[in-house]
């Protein structure tokens, strides 16, 4: 699970309703599908995925998240995925609110230059115009601004083991995380 796309996709349907109610009932329109591995979501059959991760959709879904009827609205959604085979969620507060009794938790983190590259080349992808000074100085303030809000602050769990992926290929995180779940299940 995506939390990111997630808090994207309640954004858009804040700003196409304009308050929280409707957009409550707006993000429940929109269909949310896993197809192969990766989360995608639809606005009346049509994919609205590439939208959502626009450098813009992003900065507005920063800003509503911090709001607590945002992320009241979202955390009931999110538990609700979990399915009997269990749940990998990506996000801020995946260890520490939304799943805080969850067997594994592993504190993903990165130097912010190298995170800023790898959004520079998911964005040109997708043909978007940003540069990386823009985006290392919107990740340290995002970074900085979530550490700081009062609900739902970017912190890692106690019990999470923090994975540095600075110098890893997403393959080696991976394996790394499973590395992890292996252990941390073999134990309990």
């Amino acid at each position: 699970m995506d939390s990111g796309l997630l808090y994207r996709a309640y954004s858009y349907s804040f700003i196409q309703t304009g308050n929280h109610s409707d957009a409550v009932n707006f993000f429940s329109e929109l269909l949310i599908e896993n197809v192969l591995g990766e989360m995608k979501v639809f606005e009346d059959k049509n994919e609205i995925t590439s939208f959502l991760r626009d450098e813009k959709v992003a900065k507005s879904a920063s800003k509503i998240s911090s709001e607590k009827e945002t992320r009241d609205n979202l955390i009931t959604f999110q538990r609700n995925l979990i399915n009997e085979n269990g749940l990998v969620a990506d996000g801020r507060d995946m260890g520490t609110v939304v799943f805080p009794d969850a067997a594994t938790k592993i504190f993903l983190n990165a130097d912010v230059e190298i995170r800023a590259k790898r959004r520079l080349l998911e964005l040109q992808k997708s043909n978007q115009d940003v540069n990386m000074r823009d985006l290392i100085e919107d990740i340290r303030l995002r970074d900085k601004a979530d550490q700081a809000r009062e609900i739902s602050p970017l912190i890692a769990a106690e019990d999470s083991i923090e994975l540095d992926s600075t110098n890893l290929t997403p393959q080696e995180v991976l394996k790394k995380a499973l590395e992890i779940y292996r252990i941390q299940t073999a134990e309990s």
